[in-house]
């Protein structure tokens, strides 16, 4: 029996010869397997190096990220340092400023613990002390007398306008760039044109826009200690007049750096702000008298 093959005809273009070439069937098949067994090599020979190149751009991402993290990680570890250092050397001159002033006693609190209540100040606490106890060794170096905190007339002993307490001392989320932020001072909610008064007597040392502040006002009460009446719509005061407590300084608006209308209020001692809610707490409200006459 003879095998079965094909025929393959192959034609000279010049000569016109043509020759016959037989092909076997089983060669035929071989080529077939050999052609379908180079496609698969070629197919997963470019899935690997897809593949491969991947994982490649992976590694180089997480390696660029892990960089840098790293690199935030030596940032934040500086600042922490920096931060360590600074509490160490405010420590050192809280002791030091305490023994020189004699005031070493007051901070720790009575020899017998069982007398008074919990000896450990809050860190609110702890830093208006040491606010107080900075302005009061600049007041001293320069020869200024530190007025006392019992004096009356130039203490804070009302509240600066009729409104209610929206934003406190100290650390607070930033409304604009939403990071944390300290804030020097209180915020009072109250409407567009409400009447702000002067807290204690005093001079006005500032009467203009300031950036960020917008319309300010600051009231010197001597001994190293001012107020700050900010965000105002308009001015009533003017700097260099005397005026006394309950004098009308300025209208609430919302002038400067602010979201809505309020007044912005602080208290500093040295140049150093402090909480502001340690007299307000004290305060009453203003009551308006005959003299304050200012039209709106």
């Amino acid at each position: 029996m003879k095998q079965e093959y094909f025929v393959v005809v192959l034609a000279h273009s010049l000569h016109g010869r043509l020759r016959r070439v037989h092909v076997p069937h089983h060669a035929v098949y071989a080529i077939l397997v050999l052609a379908l067994f180079g496609c698969f090599s070629v197919f997963g020979f470019v899935a690997s190096y897809a593949r491969m190149t991947w994982k490649v751009a992976n590694y180089n991402a997480l390696r660029r990220e892990a960089d840098s993290l790293r690199a935030r990680y030596q940032n934040l570890e500086k600042v922490v340092n920096q931060a360590d250092q600074q509490l160490a050397s405010l420590e050192v001159y809280a002791k030091e400023i305490s023994v020189a002033y004699g005031i070493k006693q007051k901070l720790e609190g009575p020899a017998d613990i069982t007398a008074e209540g919990t000896l450990s100040p809050t860190f609110a606490e702890s830093v208006e002390e040491y606010n107080f106890l900075r302005s009061a060794n600049a007041l001293a170096m320069s020869g200024q007398k530190v007025r006392p905190f019992g004096f009356t007339a130039a203490q804070p002993t009302i509240w600066p306008v009729d409104g209610r307490l929206l934003s406190a001392f100290g650390a607070r989320t930033d409304p604009f760039s939403g990071e944390g932020a300290f804030h020097s001072g209180v915020d009072i909610a109250a409407v567009a044109g409400t009447p702000v008064h002067v807290t204690a007597d005093g001079i006005v040392v500032f009467s203009q826009t300031e950036a960020g502040y917008g319309k300010l006002v600051v009231v010197d009460h001597g001994g190293g200690l001012q107020t700050y009446y900010a965000h105002l719509s308009r001015f009533f005061v003017q700097t260099g007049e005397t005026i006394r407590r309950g004098t009308l300084v300025g209208a609430v608006g919302s002038t400067g750096r602010v979201t809505a209308p309020h007044l912005h209020y602080e208290v500093r001692i040295g140049g150093a702000p402090v909480n502001p809610y340690r007299y307000l707490a004290k305060s009453v409200p203003f009551q308006q008298s005959a003299r304050m006459d200012f039209p709106f």
